[in-house]
């Protein structure tokens, strides 16, 4: 008789599989699924207690995925484009949790441009990833505002307008964490989803997620092949969680093994190129000279520590709000009539 292997569990002693939710009901091959999974496993790796993270999302083949991970989270499907604004609220009412909102490309940057626009003006605490795949897979593949003009439908219709590009316009709003990826590249789309879990803002990834239905023909930009050969990453992204620090010393260009805190191992190749996350205006030119040549600029686009999140801009209680009671959130009538004369001329 063989002897079962007991499967692996990460800090909290949950297994991979206890980080799932329901059976996907995409296309079979769906690129979405595979940022189901990226997050599954972002989220086992961290040690996130699901319990602790609220899952929202709006309407569109995109929405439907937060079904398909942490079922143990509480979560909410709202309405079309409106995703930021329950996220938002959720936040402020609860910062205890980690909020984590779904979008596509129609969702967000169509219906639910104004709500993505003030959201990243606000910038609470979000994980806002994008499933981008340039069509409305979920009404039969009309061209959504991300499509390329270049980029033609499976019937050989091209779009009229120009494209929106999302990441440009979250750095152009203020966005402090700015990245890119493709669902078919986890080795870069996980360190990102992990950077994204722990990061005090909105950390804005646009993930590149071809639709097998209606948008993954030879001509589309958004098709799986496109973005193998027009695909660009500066940078390998890694992320460690915070622990004892682990020290490293190696060259440029050199090959190096790391054993990290949970016992696995890091294969760290340390790149000859110099690319700066943190250079705003060195991030706009590498995505205007990517685009410039029909390429896909994809990794840690900009990133900034320094800009404080909405909890701390609106100097909110340590005690969650949802925790208070009325005594506590309904001001003294002397208290009301201070603060509505602060606002007196």
């Amino acid at each position: 008789m063989t002897e079962e292997k007991t499967p692996a569990t990460n800090a909290l002693g949950l297994t991979k599989a206890q980080y799932g939710g329901l059976p996907s009901t995409m296309c079979k091959g769906c690129g979405h699924d595979r940022i189901s999974e990226a997050v599954i496993q972002a989220c086992y790796d961290l040690g996130i207690d699901g319990r602790t993270l609220i899952k929202m999302s709006g309407i569109g083949c995109s929405s439907k995925t937060p079904a398909y991970f942490l079922a143990q989270s509480m979560g909410l499907n709202s309405t079309h484009g409106r995703m930021p604004s329950f996220a938002t609220g959720a936040h402020m009412a609860n910062t205890s949790m980690i909020p984590l909102g779904v979008s596509g490309d129609g969702d967000t940057a169509s219906i639910g441009m104004g709500q993505f626009v003030h959201m990243i003006r606000r910038n609470p605490k979000l994980v806002y990833i994008v499933e981008n795949n340039g069509v409305y897979g979920l009404t039969k593949g009309q061209f959504s505002a991300t499509a390329d003009r270049e980029s033609p439908s499976k019937r050989g219709l091209f779009p009229r307008e120009e494209s929106i590009d999302l990441c440009g316009m979250a750095l152009e709003l203020g966005s402090t964490f700015v990245a890119r990826s493709f669902s078919g590249d986890k080795k870069q789309l996980i360190p990102l989803l992990k950077a994204a879990l722990s990061f005090d803002g909105v950390a804005f990834i646009d993930v590149i997620s071809p639709c097998v239905t209606f948008n993954n023909h030879a001509e589309s930009t958004k098709s799986y092949t496109h973005q193998k050969e027009m695909g660009v990453s500066f940078h390998d992204p890694h992320y460690v969680a915070p622990q004892e620090p682990i020290d490293i010393d190696y060259e440029q260009g050199e090959l190096h093994e790391v054993t990290l805190h949970d016992g696995s191992r890091l294969m760290l190749r340390k790149l000859e190129r110099h690319y700066d996350p943190s250079d705003r205006s060195a991030a706009f030119q590498n995505l205007h000279e990517t685009r410039s040549k029909g390429e896909i600029l994809t990794g840690l686009i900009y990133i900034d520590v320094s800009q404080p999140a909405l909890a701390k801009t609106s100097e909110l209680t340590a005690e969650p709000l949802s925790s208070l009671e009325q005594g506590d959130l309904r001001p003294a009538i002397g208290v009301l009539e201070k603060v509505n004369e602060s606002f007196r001329m």
